[in-house]
């Protein structure tokens, strides 16, 4: 039996989370409070954890931090009202597997969980490039465009909007040599003024996140004097 640890400090909506896990056969602990919560997952080492942001004493961030700090492997699941940009890629740079925004139903809470916990446990699809939309891997690279990340051999990162925008841009157009200047037209507003140098420095930050080398790129190679070429499959 799965154990999940609940750390929320909204009583009727904790109640709710524990009541509809217990149903579905899982073996829960709950806390109202960061502090408590992060003792527990440490002490009791649970399958999966549901954390809330906004907490009392210790606030999720910190929880989640100081989980993946001391090698706590188990997915962690965001339960946040907070769904800026910039929380969810705060949130999965600190070492999240999901981010869900509330409210949300709770068929697609357990929907969410069950596929973190089946990703933790190696029953993902395998590597092969392929894009269904929301989705798409690459080498041994997973994007997730709905929840602003990928995984990389294991490892979580969160992208910037326009660091997943240049991704989905060059996902679409695999194998083409492509002009910096072609790349500006299509992916950046000119409000922006953006320049050449904004693209190789997207390009660095995409390559930390991708290549297993980022000074020896396989998937995103410099054409000299031209621009840039993708390339799924690893050279």
């Amino acid at each position: 039996m799965k154990r999940i640890l609940v750390v929320e400090d909204e009583p009727i909506l904790r109640m709710a989370l524990v009541d509809a896990l217990r149903a579905e056969g899982f073996d829960v602990l709950e806390a109202s409070d960061g502090k408590s919560g992060l003792h527990l997952a440490l002490r009791e080492d649970p399958d999966a954890v549901l954390l809330d942001l906004m907490l009392p004493v210790l606030d999720g961030f910190g929880v989640l931090r100081a989980l993946r700090e001391d090698r706590l492997a188990a997915p962690v699941l965001i339960l946040s009202a907070r769904g800026t940009e910039l929380d969810r890629i705060r949130g999965f740079e600190y070492g999240a597997d999901d981010y869900v925004v509330k409210p949300f139903s709770m068929a697609e809470l357990l929907l969410r969980l069950r596929a973190a916990l089946a990703r933790r446990a190696g029953a993902t699809p395998g590597v092969a490039a392929e894009t269904d939309g929301q989705r798409a891997r690459f080498g041994a690279v997973e994007v997730d465009f709905g929840a602003y990340s990928l995984v990389n051999e294991g490892v979580r990162h969160g992208l910037s909007r326009r660091e997943l925008e240049l991704l989905q841009y060059f996902l679409a157009h695999d194998g083409e040599a492509l002009e910096r200047e072609r790349i500006l037209e299509d992916v950046w507003d000119p409000a922006e003024d953006p320049t050449t140098r904004t693209i190789d420095q997207h390009v660095l930050k995409l390559r930390k996140k991708i290549e297993r080398n980022p000074a020896e790129p396989q998937h995103i190679a410099t054409v000299h004097g031209v621009g840039y070429r993708f390339s799924r499959v690893p050279r």
